[in-house]
């Protein structure tokens, strides 16, 4: 690593609050094409006894600066590369400053940039600072009055935070608009948009009368695109209305969509800027996944308006305060809007299957760190998705009544702050008078906690014994690790599948046939009495608690289970073990030289799911999706990239060929010809109908399936599912029709980032040469966040066979991307290296040709801190 690369690190436990209070500041824009000048005056009074003030700002063009309409000498004040430091202010005082930055150089997307023809910002995390120079933290907090001066032919629609107070004309054709937010906010959220943009609008009346407008401005191409996304947002304020008592705050509410952005919107108060991805869609350009994504994203950042904007954080050690809760309430808004049992699998899916790894990996961290280099690198799974568990956690132990209580008072003591993860638990601890001291645990601890199961059963006692234990495993930040407070929900099943109330020793009668156990020790035993025989332990209903979970499950227990248990996730997670552990016994016996088999069990249980009429089509078609190959190499010594692979094949075909009259049944079934519905039920149809059509097409007698409903398809969904299903089998038909949809989207760039993933994802050592042509491609720009994450992304994270070819040109192919995009968008090109944070757990070979690449890469002359900060600590790995 080249020394300078990275930062010194910011340490949690140096916080200390700025030694000014910023009253008000007016912010002046005079935007031009090429260089917007940016005059801001701050009102400040000090709260020490320094006259010192400090100002971040980067990439600036000092102009003028004065303090009380003085202007400063040379002398009074010191311009470094990152900051403005005035030495001798009065204790009370008025600093203006004068700066220019040029937008269309800025390449990084973050501070003022440019998208196609119009202008934004994006300031979270450090951005605001690359605008002017202005002490940019999320504890100062202040109004903002803003005025934008523009051209008026070129940026008719001039928006920022607030309410528009004030609009004129100027006699150079140029006009401008005043802008007033009436609520304090740190500089993180504040945004501006600058462009000819059209529009949709709508009202919303809340709960105490006050209308709302709302507004969806797009590209005036996509305008006939924003229908959901604005039914979106009114479902979201209603909600957060019922659900939380909650209610919108200022007159309205404006989302801006651009092509350009580095992450997947932004909560900006009263100005939330989207990538267009989470915003535009129609039936024939979006999948069922892309609305659901559109309502999640649309609900998360509205809802960040109370858990984020008007409660915020006093540092960014604290931001899984409010991504954490938000992701919650998402999870929450979504599983209200759709189906709850489908949606809390795939919530635990995709923690399972990217946070777990990252818990284990070079990057491993707590929810609130203690430490980092680059901020920007911590916007995680681990922070935002084990951040929700870990509110949900909350909600499993206190009830809706004792977390609304909690919510409540945290709202009642802290809204207009700036506050710590340790108010929120304070506030539910007291609201509910819990002790919630073990629990805080969780926020500074990292790795992923283990909790094995022991069970004994005494017939003539009627007892039966459940030993718990938990185990942390060490992490790279964290050698040695604490008990913690984890709620394990359990019930009992008899052998038929019924259900057993329950009594623990020491009551007098038996309960519900769910408890929640409260696991704080290294080993605890819980006996249940008057068990009338041998159950199934369903352990972990509803997944709660963020745990690896182990127990010696027969196949035949994991069928009753997979068959009765009331939980959906208990039901798919026994579908899934089975499923696992056919799986690996293949890749193991494959390993060993010997010939793969189905065994019987399996079969059985999918065949049980197919002939069940009465089961949610969504839920069912949940269980039958093989676990990925991400995943199963996870629950490997070593992942075997290529046995995994072969193995999960051979299921699949071996399934769709034992089944093939079920899956051919259940498909025509739902291969129902009648117009696309967006509606909950068509859209669980359409999921096992497509899950079907995934088999099948394992069967090559049954390819012309697809090719058939790719002709036929009226919608998005269906379309790219019989496309996909053509390309991961590499059939003969695949090729012609990529080309025919290129033909039919090449003017569409989200539907054609679909095109690049398709490509991207196909199975086999071959794809990295189609991904390297696909690079050329007119619609492919490095400078592009969506078109990097569909091409580059999706083969070095969600391919393991393209990226991990035993030759090493997908590590070197990713590894020139980075090294490219380091000196483009360095945020992307830090999301890009940790495709490398699992490298030691692959074979000797595969291990030292990553290390070459991230050798390679750690060697880049100005190596940005965001992407030094990844490789330095991947590399760090060798000498573990």
């Amino acid at each position: 690593m080249k020394e300078g690369n990275a930062r010194q690190p910011v340490r949690r436990l140096d916080y200390s609050p700025y030694p000014w209070r910023l009253a008000a500041v007016e912010l002046r824009f005079d935007i031009a094409h090429d260089v917007t000048t940016v005059s801001a005056e701050m009102r400040l009074s000090a709260l020490g006894e320094s006259r010192e003030i400090v100002l971040d700002g980067q990439n600036l063009e000092l102009v003028e600066l004065s303090v009380d309409g003085q202007v400063l000498m040379a002398d009074e004040y010191t311009v470094e590369a990152e900051r403005l430091v005035i030495h001798q202010a009065p204790a009370e005082c008025t600093v203006t400053t004068v700066v220019r930055t040029r937008p269309e150089a800025n390449t990084a997307l973050e501070g003022l940039y440019p998208s196609g023809e119009f202008l934004l910002t994006q300031c979270e995390a450090e951005g605001f600072r690359k605008i002017t120079y202005f002490p940019d933290r999320p504890d100062v907090m202040t109004r903002y009055d803003v005025t934008l001066v523009a051209d008026k032919a070129r940026y008719p629609v001039l928006l920022s935070n607030g309410n528009a107070v004030e609009s004129g004309e100027l006699a150079d054709g140029r006009h401008w608009v005043r802008w007033q937010d009436p609520h304090s906010k740190p500089c993180y959220l504040f945004a501006l948009v600058a462009g000819d943009l059209a529009h949709i609008e709508n009202h919303f009346t809340t709960r105490s009368g006050r209308k709302v407008t709302l507004r969806v401005y797009v590209e005036k191409q996509n305008l006939d695109k924003c229908d959901y996304a604005m039914e979106s947002l009114i479902n979201s304020m209603k909600w957060d209305e019922d659900r939380f008592d909650l209610e919108y705050d200022l007159d309205i509410y404006n989302i801006v969509a651009t092509d350009d952005f580095n992450m997947g919107a932004m909560e900006n108060k009263s100005l939330n800027i989207f990538n267009s991805k989470y915003v535009l869609a129609r039936p024939d350009t979006a999948t069922d996944a892309d609305y659901q994504g559109i309502e999640a994203v649309i609900g998360h950042e509205y809802f960040h308006n109370w858990t984020g904007n008007r409660v915020t954080c006093q540092d960014w050690f604290q931001l899984t305060l409010k991504e954490g809760l938000t992701v919650f309430r998402d999870q929450e808004f979504t599983s209200d809007m759709q189906s709850r049992a489908v949606k809390r699998i795939q919530d635990v899916r995709e923690l399972r299957s990217r946070q777990f790894p990252e818990d284990c990996g070079p990057m491993a961290h707590p929810i609130r760190p203690d430490q980092y280099q680059e901020i920007n690198n911590f916007y995680t799974m681990t922070v935002y998705q084990k951040g929700a568990t870990i509110v949900r956690m909350y909600h499993t132990l206190l009830g809706e009544e004792g977390f609304q209580k909690g919510m409540k008072l945290y709202f009642q003591r802290h809204d207009g702050q700036a506050v710590t993860c340790d108010d929120f638990l304070a506030a539910m601890a007291d609201a509910n008078d819990a002790d919630l001291q073990q629990f805080g645990r969780w926020y500074g601890q990292s790795g992923t906690p283990e909790v094995t199961v022991r069970r004994e059963y005494d017939a003539q006692q009627r007892k039966f014994t459940l030993h718990l234990s938990q185990h942390t495993p060490p992490t790279h930040d964290q050698p040695i690790k604490q008990d913690l407070l984890i709620p394990v929900a359990v019930g009992l099943l008899t052998p038929a599948g019924e259900e057993i109330p329950l009594q623990l020793a020491g009551e007098d009668v038996a309960g519900a046939t769910t408890r929640l156990l409260q696991l704080r020790e290294s080993e605890q035993t819980f006996v249940f009495e008057n068990v009338p025989c041998n159950p199934v332990p369903a352990v972990l209903r509803d997944f709660s608690a963020p745990v690896k979970l182990h127990c010696d499950y027969s196949a035949e227990e994991l069928s009753v289970l997979m068959q009765h248990d009331p939980d959906p996730f208990i039901r798919w997670e026994a579908a899934q073990l089975l499923a696992q552990q056919e799986i690996i016994g293949n890749c193991q016996r494959l390993g060993a030289g010997k010939d793969m088999q189905l065994s019987q069990p399996l079969q059985q249980a999918f065949l049980t799911l197919l002939t069940d009429q009465q089961a949610d089509p969504a839920l069912l078609a949940e269980a039958m999706s093989l676990p990925g190959e991400l995943y199963l190499g996870e629950q490997l010594p070593v992942i075997d990239v290529d046995g995994i692979h072969a193995a999960r094949r051979f299921v699949k075909q071996a399934l769709a060929a034992g089944l093939r009259d079920e899956f051919l049944e259940v498909y025509h079934r739902l291969n129902l010809a009648e117009p696309y519905e967006n509606s909950a039920p068509s859209v669980a149809r359409r999921s096992l109908k497509n899950l079907c059509l995934s088999y099948l097409v394992e069967n090559e007698q049954d390819v012309g399936l697809a090719t058939a409903q790719l002709a036929a398809s009226d919608n998005m969904t269906d379309t790219l599912a019989a496309l996909g299903s053509l390309v991961f089998v590499s059939a003969d038909e695949a090729d012609a029709a990529l080309a025919s949809f290129e033909q039919s989207w090449s003017h569409d760039p989200l539907v054609m980032d679909k095109w690049f993933a398709l490509q991207a994802m196909q199975p086999g050592a071959g794809t990295v040469e189609r991904v390297v042509g696909l690079m050329d491609h007119p619609a492919f720009s490095l400078t592009n966040p969506n078109k990097v994450r569909s091409l580059v992304g999706a083969f070095s994270m969600s391919n393991p066979t393209g990226f991990h070819t035993a030759s090493g040109a997908g590590y070197r192919f990713l590894a020139d991307r980075v090294i490219e995009l380091n000196r483009l968008n360095p945020q992307v090109s830090a999301r890009m290296v940790g495709a490398f944070n699992s490298w030691k757990r692959y074979d000797a070979d595969r291990q030292q040709l990553i290390q070459a690449e991230l050798q390679r890469i750690a060697a880049t002359p100005e190596l940005s801190a965001d992407v030094a900060e990844i490789v330095g600590n991947a590399l760090k790995l060798a000498t573990a």
